[in-house]
């Protein structure tokens, strides 16, 4: 068997194997419907928009230390 025969019998299985995959209605673990989502992937969502909101919190926190650490050094030379 030559090398082109090989690539076209590998390329002709690969479509058979497509065919029978869709007659049958197989899915890749990747494919769903458009619009539904796992269970899974809606916990996920939801433990990022918490985590956003931690990371918000922590932002607020350490802008709100930052300025009054700056007063206190002020009040400090002021006197």
């Amino acid at each position: 068997m030559n090398p082109m025969e090989f690539v076209i019998a590998i390329l002709f299985m690969m479509f058979a194997f497509g065919l029978i995959r869709q007659r049958m209605n197989v899915r890749h673990r990747w494919e769903h419907p458009e619009g539904e989502d796992s269970r899974e992937t809606l916990q996920l969502r939801e433990e990022v928009r918490e985590l956003q909101e931690r990371i918000k919190v922590l932002e607020r926190i350490t802008v709100e230390k930052e300025n009054s650490l700056a007063k206190e050094i002020e009040s400090l030379r002021d006197r």
